[in-house]
């Protein structure tokens, strides 16, 4: 197979997880014969400074003619003031609208040798896979909105959704608990939100062409401590935008590090914008020490959703498996008896995986 991948490595350790998610798929095309061609392009903060715009047009046409984009993070200090014009996350944003990726996969896996990273009781995680499926183009990140100012000391953000923006998500996530274990969880707000009531009414309708999927609203706030409660119960969550947001970082707990959650954001089409859930983690660039295995996971997801490969994609996500019962461990998720290594050095204990 021949595919063309764009990779958006992006300000703070994004470059240095993105360097290792190329690794990887350079080892899997190697492996596996296929043909993969890379080519990079800016977005974020650092687009800013050498174009003057988060996202670049050239950016976004290079990401139109690929078969999938790898991206790694954006922002930092340098641009953190939050009242700017032109923002890193303004990229982010825009490149989803742009390519219409309304869907975000967000997976969230206990790698058995990962139990006691976790601030949970270990008996809490047994059982422990999910997959939280974000809306992602539309809700409060992207209604109507007002910024305060001096003369006009009111500021809002609006939560806006449609029915065929509810209806089409849904359908991912009824799609996606078909294939698991068949049981979908609604988070809302309908108890306050007027938004939160139409996704009921819709996934309500879209739940009858399931039969086979089980589904159950729960509101946000029981379902953030429901997370921590009972996470083995939970399938797939079906849930808005910012409470997906929201959730998943919580969520991330779970499995030990924001470093180990790997996602996906897909459209109608077979082109995807993979990316770690992590930040830019200003306070550890250029240390070589930030845990690329959640790039690398997207890298499988890549693999998966946008080319097809299904059995790399699991040849990948074994040889993460394999390292990490192995002992090796990047910082953030080291324990004692276990060997720490770096960024680099964890790329190509992955890749040597992958040989083996």
């Amino acid at each position: 197979m021949t595919a063309q991948i764009v990779t958006l490595p992006g300000d703070g350790i994004g470059p240095e997880v993105v360097a290792e998610g190329v690794k990887v798929l350079r080892a899997v095309a190697d492996r596996f014969g296929h043909r993969f061609t890379f080519e990079e392009a800016l977005i974020g903060g650092c687009a800013i400074e050498a174009t003057g715009t988060a996202l670049p047009e050239e950016t976004l046409a290079a990401c139109r003619r690929a078969d999938a984009v790898l991206l790694g993070a954006v922002g930092g200090p340098r641009w953190s003031d939050p009242t700017a014009p032109v923002r890193p996350e303004q990229g982010l944003l825009g490149l989803r609208r742009e390519l219409g990726l309304y869907a975000n996969l967000r997976p969230v896996r206990l790698y058995p040798d990962l139990r006691e990273v976790s601030p949970l009781r270990p008996e809490r995680l047994d059982g422990v896979d999910l997959v939280v499926v974000r809306e992602l183009t539309g809700g409060i990140y992207f209604g109507p909105r007002q910024e305060a100012t001096e003369e006009r000391p009111t500021a809002y953000d609006t939560m806006v959704y449609t029915a065929e923006e509810v209806e089409r998500i849904a359908h991912v996530a009824f799609r996606l608990a078909r294939q698991r274990r068949g049981r979908v969880t609604l988070v809302d707000k309908a108890n306050v939100l007027a938004t939160s009531r139409l996704w009921r009414r819709v996934v309500a309708s879209v739940a009858a062409s399931y039969p086979e999927v089980s589904w159950e609203p729960m509101l946000v706030d029981a379902a953030a401590m429901h997370l921590l409660r009972r996470p083995a119960d939970f399938d797939v969550i079906l849930t808005a935008n910012m409470f997906g947001d929201i959730l998943t970082d919580e969520a991330s707990m779970l499995a030990g590090s924001m470093g180990m959650l790997p996602s996906a954001s897909l459209g109608e089409g077979r082109r995807g914008v993979y990316e770690p859930i992590h930040g830019s983690a200003p306070d550890i660039v250029g240390q070589g020490v930030a845990n690329p295995l959640a790039t690398i996971l997207s890298a499988a997801m890549l693999l998966r959703h946008s080319l097809g490969l299904e059995r790399e994609a699991q040849a990948v996500e074994a040889a993460v498996e394999r390292v990490l019962a192995q002992g090796y461990r990047t910082a953030d998720i080291a324990e004692p008896g276990t060997q720490i290594v770096g960024t680099a050095r964890m790329g190509d204990l992955v890749v040597e995986a992958l040989a083996g």
